[in-house]
Protein backbone atom coordinates (compact mmCIF):
# COMPACT_ATOMS: atom_id res chain seq x y z
CA UNK A 1 0.00 0.00 0.00
CA UNK A 2 1.32 3.45 -0.92
CA UNK A 3 0.33 6.16 1.55
CA UNK A 4 0.75 9.87 0.86
CA UNK A 5 0.89 12.07 3.96
CA UNK A 6 -0.44 15.57 3.37
CA UNK A 7 0.13 18.61 5.55
CA UNK A 8 -3.17 20.47 5.85
CA UNK A 9 -1.95 23.86 7.01
CA UNK A 10 1.50 24.10 8.56
CA UNK A 11 2.67 20.82 10.09
CA UNK A 12 6.23 19.93 11.03
CA UNK A 13 7.82 17.92 8.22
CA UNK A 14 9.77 15.96 10.84
CA UNK A 15 6.52 14.81 12.47
CA UNK A 16 5.08 13.83 9.08
CA UNK A 17 8.20 11.81 8.26
CA UNK A 18 8.07 10.01 11.63
CA UNK A 19 4.37 9.28 11.14
CA UNK A 20 5.21 7.71 7.78
CA UNK A 21 7.96 5.60 9.32
CA UNK A 22 5.61 4.39 12.05
CA UNK A 23 2.81 3.57 9.61
CA UNK A 24 5.19 1.57 7.41
CA UNK A 25 6.14 -0.56 10.43
CA UNK A 26 2.54 -1.25 11.43
CA UNK A 27 0.81 -1.94 8.13
CA UNK A 28 2.14 -4.87 6.06
CA UNK A 29 3.71 -4.06 2.67
CA UNK A 30 3.28 -0.32 3.14
CA UNK A 31 5.45 2.59 2.09
CA UNK A 32 4.77 6.22 2.96
CA UNK A 33 5.74 9.52 1.38
CA UNK A 34 5.24 13.05 2.61
CA UNK A 35 3.48 14.97 -0.16
CA UNK A 36 5.42 18.11 -1.12
CA UNK A 37 3.98 21.41 0.03
CA UNK A 38 0.99 21.97 2.22
CA UNK A 39 -2.71 22.08 1.51
CA UNK A 40 -4.60 25.11 2.79
CA UNK A 41 -7.38 24.45 5.27
CA UNK A 42 -10.59 25.09 3.33
CA UNK A 43 -12.24 28.24 4.67
CA UNK A 44 -15.68 26.76 4.04
CA UNK A 45 -14.90 24.02 6.59
CA UNK A 46 -14.85 26.55 9.46
CA UNK A 47 -17.97 26.72 11.64
CA UNK A 48 -18.06 30.09 13.42
CA UNK A 49 -20.65 29.00 15.99
CA UNK A 50 -18.51 26.04 17.09
CA UNK A 51 -15.13 27.69 16.46
CA UNK A 52 -14.09 24.38 14.88
CA UNK A 53 -13.51 22.94 11.43
CA UNK A 54 -15.79 20.32 9.91
CA UNK A 55 -13.69 17.21 9.29
CA UNK A 56 -15.92 15.96 6.45
CA UNK A 57 -15.53 19.27 4.56
CA UNK A 58 -11.73 18.95 4.80
CA UNK A 59 -11.88 15.27 3.75
CA UNK A 60 -13.97 16.20 0.73
CA UNK A 61 -11.41 18.79 -0.39
CA UNK A 62 -8.55 16.29 0.01
CA UNK A 63 -10.56 13.73 -1.94
CA UNK A 64 -10.65 16.00 -4.98
CA UNK A 65 -6.99 17.05 -4.98
CA UNK A 66 -6.13 16.76 -8.64
CA UNK A 67 -3.45 14.19 -9.50
CA UNK A 68 -2.06 13.89 -5.97
CA UNK A 69 -4.54 11.29 -4.79
CA UNK A 70 -4.12 9.08 -7.85
CA UNK A 71 -0.43 8.47 -7.05
CA UNK A 72 -1.26 6.85 -3.71
CA UNK A 73 -3.52 4.08 -2.51
CA UNK A 74 -4.39 6.21 0.52
CA UNK A 75 -3.92 9.86 1.49
CA UNK A 76 -3.65 10.84 5.15
CA UNK A 77 -4.23 14.52 5.85
CA UNK A 78 -2.74 15.94 9.05
CA UNK A 79 -4.14 19.18 10.44
CA UNK A 80 -3.46 21.16 13.62
CA UNK A 81 -6.90 22.66 14.18
CA UNK A 82 -9.85 21.56 16.25
CA UNK A 83 -12.16 19.40 14.13
CA UNK A 84 -15.62 17.95 14.59
CA UNK A 85 -17.95 15.54 12.84
CA UNK A 86 -21.72 15.72 12.67
CA UNK A 87 -23.27 14.74 16.01
CA UNK A 88 -19.98 14.87 17.95
CA UNK A 89 -18.39 17.69 19.93
CA UNK A 90 -14.95 16.86 18.51
CA UNK A 91 -13.02 14.12 16.75
CA UNK A 92 -9.38 13.13 16.69
CA UNK A 93 -9.83 12.19 13.04
CA UNK A 94 -12.18 10.91 10.40
CA UNK A 95 -11.95 8.74 7.29
CA UNK A 96 -14.00 7.39 4.46
CA UNK A 97 -14.67 3.77 5.39
CA UNK A 98 -13.80 2.05 3.22
CA UNK A 99 -12.13 4.72 1.15
CA UNK A 100 -8.92 6.37 0.12
CA UNK A 101 -8.78 9.47 2.31
CA UNK A 102 -8.29 9.95 6.06
CA UNK A 103 -7.68 12.96 8.28
CA UNK A 104 -6.22 13.34 11.77
CA UNK A 105 -6.04 16.41 13.94
CA UNK A 106 -3.11 17.10 16.25
CA UNK A 107 -5.09 19.77 18.13
CA UNK A 108 -6.43 17.67 20.99
CA UNK A 109 -3.46 15.29 21.12
CA UNK A 110 -1.37 18.01 22.75
CA UNK A 111 -1.78 19.10 26.37
CA UNK A 112 -3.84 22.22 27.13
CA UNK A 113 -1.73 25.42 27.35
CA UNK A 114 -1.72 25.42 31.17
CA UNK A 115 -1.88 21.64 31.53
CA UNK A 116 0.65 18.96 32.15
CA UNK A 117 3.63 18.84 29.86
CA UNK A 118 3.68 15.92 27.47
CA UNK A 119 6.95 14.61 26.20
CA UNK A 120 7.43 14.77 22.44
CA UNK A 121 7.40 10.98 22.15
CA UNK A 122 3.99 10.76 23.90
CA UNK A 123 2.59 13.33 21.46
CA UNK A 124 4.07 11.41 18.53
CA UNK A 125 2.64 8.11 19.82
CA UNK A 126 -0.80 9.68 20.10
CA UNK A 127 -0.46 11.02 16.55
CA UNK A 128 0.63 7.63 15.24
CA UNK A 129 -2.24 5.84 17.00
CA UNK A 130 -4.79 8.18 15.44
CA UNK A 131 -3.14 7.86 12.00
CA UNK A 132 -3.21 4.06 12.20
CA UNK A 133 -6.82 4.18 13.44
CA UNK A 134 -8.05 6.38 10.59
CA UNK A 135 -6.10 4.50 7.91
CA UNK A 136 -7.61 1.33 9.37
CA UNK A 137 -11.04 2.79 8.65
CA UNK A 138 -10.02 3.40 5.01
CA UNK A 139 -9.35 -0.34 4.81
CA UNK A 140 -12.89 -1.02 6.02
CA UNK A 141 -12.01 -1.77 9.64
CA UNK A 142 -14.66 -0.87 12.21
CA UNK A 143 -14.21 0.04 15.85
CA UNK A 144 -12.84 -2.89 17.85
CA UNK A 145 -14.10 -4.03 21.25
CA UNK A 146 -10.53 -4.82 22.39
CA UNK A 147 -9.55 -1.76 24.47
CA UNK A 148 -5.86 -2.27 23.64
CA UNK A 149 -6.39 -2.44 19.86
CA UNK A 150 -5.64 0.76 17.97
CA UNK A 151 -9.06 0.41 16.29
CA UNK A 152 -10.81 0.84 19.66
CA UNK A 153 -12.84 4.09 19.73
CA UNK A 154 -11.13 6.91 21.62
CA UNK A 155 -13.53 9.20 23.42
CA UNK A 156 -10.70 10.94 25.29
CA UNK A 157 -6.92 11.16 25.53
CA UNK A 158 -7.08 8.58 28.31
CA UNK A 159 -8.53 6.10 25.80
CA UNK A 160 -5.88 7.01 23.24
CA UNK A 161 -3.04 6.68 25.75
CA UNK A 162 -4.35 3.32 27.01
CA UNK A 163 -4.52 1.57 23.64
CA UNK A 164 -1.53 0.35 21.68
CA UNK A 165 -0.48 1.64 18.26
CA UNK A 166 -0.93 -1.90 16.91
CA UNK A 167 -3.90 -3.74 15.48
CA UNK A 168 -5.17 -6.74 17.43
CA UNK A 169 -4.91 -10.12 15.66
CA UNK A 170 -8.43 -9.94 14.21
CA UNK A 171 -8.02 -6.38 12.89
CA UNK A 172 -4.53 -7.15 11.56
CA UNK A 173 -5.92 -10.07 9.56
CA UNK A 174 -8.68 -7.87 8.11
CA UNK A 175 -6.16 -5.12 7.25
CA UNK A 176 -3.81 -7.62 5.60
CA UNK A 177 -6.65 -8.97 3.47
CA UNK A 178 -7.72 -5.44 2.53
CA UNK A 179 -4.16 -4.36 1.65
CA UNK A 180 -3.78 -7.49 -0.48
CA UNK A 181 -6.86 -6.41 -2.38
CA UNK A 182 -5.95 -2.69 -2.70
CA UNK A 183 -5.98 -2.87 -6.48
CA UNK A 184 -9.62 -3.90 -6.36
CA UNK A 185 -10.86 -1.04 -4.16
Amino acid sequence: MKVGILSVGQISSELLIRLGQGLAKIFPDTSCWVIDGSFLIPLKSFNKKRNQYNSRAILNEIMFLGGTRERYDRVLGVVDTDIYASGLSFVFGEAYSPGKVALISLWRLKPPPNGESVLADVFEQRSLKEAVHELGHTLGLEHCHNALCVMHFSNSLIDTDKKQSLLCGQCYLQATLAIGGIGRL
